[in-house]
């Protein structure tokens, strides 16, 4: 193995681990961190390729543990059949867009959710509004992460405004990011994204990911969430700031 290759296996293992910590503490959102910092290193098609494998199997395991907590059947149907559509679709834009500007779409979707944060911390849905929002939600929340590898800002944002306990929380998004993953996937091996080198580097990564989530989920229980989420946004800042420069 060349010092080159050494090199960029660590920096992906790093990227995972991140993002790991972030599953860990919180459940979700290990692409929000992982994603952007994979994209400085090499670019956003590799980044979202590597995190194929490793966004699927963990939340395949979520889902079927947690199933029997998951809110209502009509609810994960839409939200996760939307997000489908939508994966397709953004899967499309990975493969046809100039780099340039799937960096700055990054960029974009972690400012997004850095200011949704700041600005609405505590906005809240009722269930039967959250049902209706469902389906476009969903499909919008596809669309970022088939094409920038990050959904947090639609996904994370909806889910957490419905006030939901972890136990139903999980499985929900759990079901959301398999139904992306059932789609995505083949859709990157068509379009000759998804090599065997490339997927053998993305079930490695299932390593470092699954490693670091009992020390997030550690960390989760003994720093308090207003702490750990000002860290997280601060990190984020710095790396949508990083993926704009490098961008333009």
């Amino acid at each position: 193995m060349s010092p080159a290759d050494l090199e960029s296996l660590l920096v992906v293992a790093f990227g995972f681990a991140v993002g790991g910590l972030l599953k860990g503490a919180t459940g979700a959102g290990a692409p929000l961190l992982a994603v952007p910092l994979l994209s400085l290193y090499f670019d956003v098609r590799f980044a979202v390729i590597i995190f194929s494998i490793p966004n699927l199997v963990p939340n395949l395991w979520q889902a079927w543990a947690y199933r029997r907590t998951a809110l209502p059947r009509p609810f994960v149907l839409r939200f996760a059949l939307a997000g489908m559509l939508g994966a397709g679709i953004g899967t499309w834009i990975l493969a046809t867009a100039p780099l340039e500007k799937l960096m700055l779409s990054v960029a974009a979707a972690v400012t997004l959710y850095i200011v949704f944060r700041l600005v609405r911390p505590h906005w809240r849905l009722d269930y039967a509004h959250g049902l209706r929002l469902a389906a476009p939600v969903g499909t919008l929340a596809g669309i970022l992460q088939g094409a920038s590898g990050v959904s947090a800002p639609v996904s994370l944002t909806f889910l957490n405004s419905l006030g939901l306990e972890r136990s139903q929380f999980v499985p929900t998004v759990s079901m959301f990011f398999v139904g992306l993953g059932v789609v995505q996937i083949p859709m990157l091996i068509g379009y000759g994204m998804l090599t065997p080198r490339l997927a053998l580097w993305s079930a490695a990564a299932l390593v470092p990911l699954i490693a670091a989530m009992p020390l997030g989920a550690r960390i989760g229980r003994h720093v308090s969430r207003e702490v750990f989420d000002r860290i997280i946004l601060a990190l984020l800042a710095a790396l949508a700031i990083k993926l704009v420069v490098e961008a333009l």
